[in-house]
């Protein structure tokens, strides 16, 4: 059940990625012959005025294929009224935004639900503490809550290391013990630590962990819950911009790649543990794929932008022949990547 509610999950994640760029192409007059969810062999089609609707055998993508626009072969281009390539290079490059902006607006409405459903956070609770390290040194207990850090008033686990790393040197710390408040000062120390990109990097540490059955749910407002919804989805696209920068400068191996496999998995899973945590991975693999079409591949809508820009400074159209080698070296790089997160994929299930 879980693997059919995660292909039903990216199936409706491509369906809206292509309906921005189905919108914003009929907005400017262009034709849409086909609009298809997956790949392959049609599995059920309907003629619906001038398009063709479909299902197809791969659900794992799919497609807006516009009159005069062909990424298959670029030189098969029609200039009639309605078709793509008739319009300015502006307007087509908003037909080609209009995709991931879709994405980046159905993450900020998961969010925005998010918010509204109840955001589950970690209490400041202490559930263990390393005897080695200076909060157990200056007193601190498992089972104390901390209330406050020089004068911070903390409301959450998460608002714990924000406090430390404002004051490195000395910490002074407020606890509720029994129903009785105490003060300690700590001082951090400064330790080799792993990020989550798995890089060696130096923070001050007390050396207290949290007690994971201690959490609370946060329900915001509408006005709260738009900046929620706002900074979430901006948090994840930079999140998953510093990844592709990791990865291609190889400070992330290339065996932590994943692929459609490694999504399925990991939304069935999530689709097992809650409806919040179901939504939450929904909104990343949403912001995913919006950022991933913006990169300037030429197979991409990103790399397809950086032609009508080219376009729009030069005055001049591109080189249907460099374009269309362009094109196929996207597609290889792209089934390139596709291929090594399929292996990876494999190789973790075999592991």
């Amino acid at each position: 059940m879980g693997i059919i509610t995660a292909l039903l999950i990216l199936s409706f994640l491509v369906f809206f990625h292509e309906l921005g760029h189905f919108t914003a192409a009929r907005f400017f007059g262009v034709q849409v012959d086909v609009f298809s969810i997956g790949f392959g062999k049609k599995l059920l089609s309907k003629q619906i005025g001038k398009t063709e609707w479909s299902f197809s055998l791969i659900p794992l993508g799919g497609y807006v294929k516009m009159k005069g626009q062909d990424d298959s072969d670029p030189t098969l281009i029609s200039y009639d009224e309605d078709s793509y390539n008739s319009k300015k290079p502006w307007q087509r490059i908003i037909i080609l935004l209009a995709g991931p902006f879709a994405n980046f607006l159905l993450a900020f409405l998961l969010y925005l639900a998010i918010s509204s459903i109840g955001v589950p956070k970690l209490l400041p609770t202490v559930g263990d503490i390393n005897t080695t390290n200076p909060a157990y040194e200056a007193g601190i207990q498992i089972g104390d809550k901390i209330i406050n850090i020089n004068g911070q008033s903390i409301h959450y686990w998460e608002d714990i290391g924000k406090a430390i790393e404002r004051s490195p040197s000395s910490v002074h710390i407020t606890l509720l013990r029994e129903h009785q408040y105490v003060e300690v000062t700590v001082i951090p120390e400064l330790q080799n630590t792993k990020n989550m990109f798995q890089e060696v990097i130096k923070r001050p540490i007390i050396g207290i962990q949290p007690d994971i059955n201690s959490t609370g749910i946060v329900h915001y407002g509408l006005e709260e819950g738009i900046t929620y919804a706002y900074e979430q989805t901006q948090r994840a696209s930079m999140l998953i911009l510093k990844s592709l920068q990791k990865l291609i400068a190889g400070l992330v191996p290339m065996d932590q790649l994943g692929g459609v496999v490694s999504i399925v998995d990991v939304t069935a899973k999530a689709s097992g543990v809650g409806i919040v945590s179901l939504l939450f991975f929904t909104a990343l693999i949403s912001v995913n794929l919006g950022v991933l079409n913006l990169l300037p591949i030429p197979a991409l809508d990103g790399g397809h932008i950086i032609f009508n820009l080219y376009e729009m400074i030069t005055n001049k159209v591109p080189n249907e022949e460099i374009m269309y080698k362009l094109t196929l070296f996207g597609w290889g790089l792209l089934l390139s990547i596709m291929l090594l997160g399929l292996y990876n994929d494999i190789n973790r299930l075999i592991g």
